[in-house]
């Protein structure tokens, strides 16, 4: 009973992650319009408003991503030697691809922070 309500607590808790990545949606497409802005215009001020909004967008991403990391490790942490190798395998995979996803993550942010004539396309999708 306790597993069940476990998994309806990280299902709760995906819920609002998922609204989080509605709005890094929106804000992505918001950002999308000023770097066309820029690249049409070399509006500066939209460049430096682009930038920010990466910036704002890749720590969101970050946090959660840690997030998922950090839960993902605690699991592989519960693993016993009862569990299949099935289970233990897949867990471990499960582990490594947030960890990845979590360096993508904060190289995508380094980028962000670090390009400031925003050379380098980042495509995270």
């Amino acid at each position: 009973m306790n597993d069940k309500l476990d998994k309806l607590e990280d299902i709760k808790e995906e819920n609002l992650i998922w609204i989080i990545y509605i709005i890094i949606i929106i804000l992505s497409y918001y950002a999308n319009s000023k770097e066309k802005k820029y690249l049409l215009y070399n509006d500066e001020e939209a460049r430096r408003e682009y930038q920010s909004l990466l910036i704002i967008i890749f720590s969101i991403l970050v946090i959660i991503y840690y997030h998922f990391t950090k839960n993902s490790y605690e699991d592989v942490l519960k693993l016993n030697s009862s569990d299949t190798t099935k289970k233990i395998i897949l867990t471990k995979a499960s582990f490594i691809g947030t960890l990845l996803v979590l360096i993508s993550g904060i190289i995508f942010l380094a980028i962000a922070v670090l390009d400031e004539n925003i050379d380098v396309e980042i495509a995270f999708n």
